[in-house]
């Protein structure tokens, strides 16, 4: 999937309070990973995500390998959305 660096983080930004910790155990990962996801980069308390940025508009073109974090979030969005 790619997407936008910029797209990126707005839906990261646009989660409700306590998405990420949702996600996080959902995945079984911590939090700091699923911030990982969305642009974070502490290493020292979560994992390295597989992705890859290119140069561009928008922050680059970010391309991920795995996609479930971006679905789960898109999918609480618009949970969210309907409320």
């Amino acid at each position: 999937m790619n997407i936008t660096f910029e797209e990126l983080r707005k839906i990261k930004d646009s989660l409700p309070v306590g998405s990420i910790h949702q996600i996080a155990q959902q995945l079984g990962v911590s939090d700091e990973t699923v911030r990982n996801y969305f642009g974070g980069k502490n290493y020292d308390n979560g994992q390295p995500v597989d992705f890859h940025i290119e140069s561009g508009p928008g922050g680059g073109i970010v391309h991920l390998e795995d996609t479930k974090i971006i679905e789960m979030a898109q999918s609480i969005l618009a949970t969210a959305n309907q409320n």
